[in-house]
């Protein structure tokens, strides 16, 4: 039996979702300061076109305006995660671990890892060589030549070992989205989707599947 909880809400604005992260993440740190039980999750869905800043983003990475947000149908949100801005809309399986890292006996680090290497497994499904960076985290593609792009953003906050936010992986994302951001603060590397290296258009709901899978083999009951 696994630790956690499986949400699958759909397509959900991000507020909303936003929202739904904090109470589990808030519950799961009251439950950790005085010693009780709270559910952990594992959120998988999608979200309408949104951009998100994390704390320590630049701003010069936004070049979108007001009007622009306007008629490209999209909004936008300065929020708690790690990381600069990034995009989250149709065709992108969103996940949000809302995980006790203490309960599985590991670091900050050793979970970046292991949502990476839930990714790389995932779209190894589809015929994709997924890696990771020596300089950000996230999946790439070609992560160490000069056609490297990236497939999965990753971006996290952790505290008391209690984590929330987490990856964006493009699945039949519209990569246009993209032109309007310096994506994660990078202007020298691409954005890609499994559409894109592969010509498929799996569902997101098919994907979230494939990918559960995997996280569970790597986030297993102590």
């Amino acid at each position: 039996m696994r630790p956690y909880e499986i949400i699958k809400p759909g397509l959900v604005d991000y507020k909303e979702a936003w929202d739904m992260q904090k109470q589990i993440f808030n519950d799961l740190i009251a439950s950790k300061k005085d010693g009780t039980s709270s559910p952990m999750a594992l959120i998988l869905l999608e979200h309408p076109h949104v951009y998100t800043m994390g704390i320590h983003g630049n701003q010069n990475n936004i070049l979108f305006s007001p009007d622009l947000l306007k008629r490209i149908d999209a909004s936008f949100y300065n929020i708690e995660r790690g990381g600069d801005v990034t995009y989250h809309g149709p065709g992108q399986l969103v996940g949000y671990p809302i995980l006790d890292l203490e309960y599985f006996k590991i670091g900050i680090k050793e979970y970046i890892r292991r949502i990476e290497e839930a990714v790389i497994k995932t779209i190894a499904h589809y015929g994709i060589k997924g890696d990771i960076s020596k300089n950000a985290v996230g999946v790439w593609i070609d992560s160490e030549t000069p056609q490297a792009r990236k497939i999965c953003a990753i971006g996290v906050k952790v505290s008391r070992f209690a984590t929330m936010h987490g990856f964006a992986l493009n699945v039949t994302t519209d990569l246009d989205y993209y032109r309007y951001i310096n994506p994660c603060g990078f202007i020298d590397k691409g954005v890609t989707s499994i559409e894109k290296e592969t010509g498929l258009r799996p569902s997101v709901d098919e994907v979230s599947n494939v990918f559960q899978k995997h996280f569970e083999e790597l986030f297993k009951k102590c």
